[in-house]
């Protein structure tokens, strides 16, 4: 495998329940294989961004919002976001939601929006989550069954993968 030492790449992220760092593992690991160096970690871990050549960047969404670790790292980066490649992901929606309206990123955080503008990300996308009602707690529970959400594991590794890939070819093209 040829590794490409000149490009490192942070996949970074805020997951409550694990759909979200389930999918930056992906992520990373399809670049990782692609021959690109891979730091995976959660936006509090993240102390510099200067020695990446591109950045990665996703949350959990809830209730329409990103979490908040990940807009205050959105936001506190913003100037340094906006001189590197990046992509973002959000994941936290419900099985019935439409594949096609999530790659059209109408499930982008309205309150970010004007930050993503600002920034030019490469590509934003919203992949489908999973919810484990055994997770959620009492308040979380009566919401999503008011709601009448769908119970299970959504997130497509397929279009995942595909979409990890797009980034590694960019990248290369580069």
């Amino acid at each position: 495998m040829l590794v490409i030492k000149e490009k490192q790449i942070l996949v970074a992220y805020a997951s409550k329940y694990g759909a979200a760092a389930g999918i930056a593992e992906k992520i990373g690991q399809v670049l990782n294989e692609s021959g690109y160096f891979v730091d995976i970690l959660t936006v509090e871990h993240v102390k510099d961004l200067e020695s990446y050549q591109a950045v990665v960047l996703g949350s959990s969404v809830y209730i329409g919002q990103w979490r908040k670790k990940a807009v205050k790292f959105f936001k506190k980066n913003q100037k340094v976001l906006s001189e590197k490649p990046v992509w973002l992901f959000s994941c936290g929606l419900t099985g019935k939601d439409d594949p096609k309206e999530l790659k059209q990123n109408k499930n982008f955080p309205k309150a970010l929006q004007s930050l993503a503008d600002q920034i030019k990300p490469r590509d934003i996308i919203a992949f489908l989550g999973m919810v484990d009602m055994e997770r959620l707690n009492p308040l979380e529970r009566m919401m999503f069954k008011k709601a009448e959400g769908s119970i299970g594991d959504f997130r497509d590794w397929v279009l995942i993968t595909s979409w990890a890939e797009g980034i590694a070819k960019t990248l290369k093209e580069e």
